[in-house]
């Protein structure tokens, strides 16, 4: 999966055995590309730290993250 896919803004790849893992690769790209002064990434980077204050929309898209990982063809 990309980081857009994932709500990001670009097209870097992820891959794993595990949806899990996928998300954890995203979230920490989004971490380094901000602190790496990428503003692109910011608001993404909000979104992805806000996920669980709002707990039904944060289980919403992990729930809709894991369906297309398990759709994504395999590499």
């Amino acid at each position: 999966m990309t980081c857009k896919q994932l709500g990001g803004p670009c097209d870097t790849a992820f891959s794993a055995e595990k949806a899990d893992d996928v998300i954890h690769q995203q979230d920490q790209h989004l971490k380094d590309m901000v602190a790496g002064g990428d503003e692109s990434h910011r608001e993404a980077l909000k979104e992805m730290q806000g996920r669980w204050k709002r707990p039904v929309s944060g289980l919403g898209w992990y729930r809709k993250t894991k369906k297309e990982f398990a759709a994504a063809p395999e590499d």
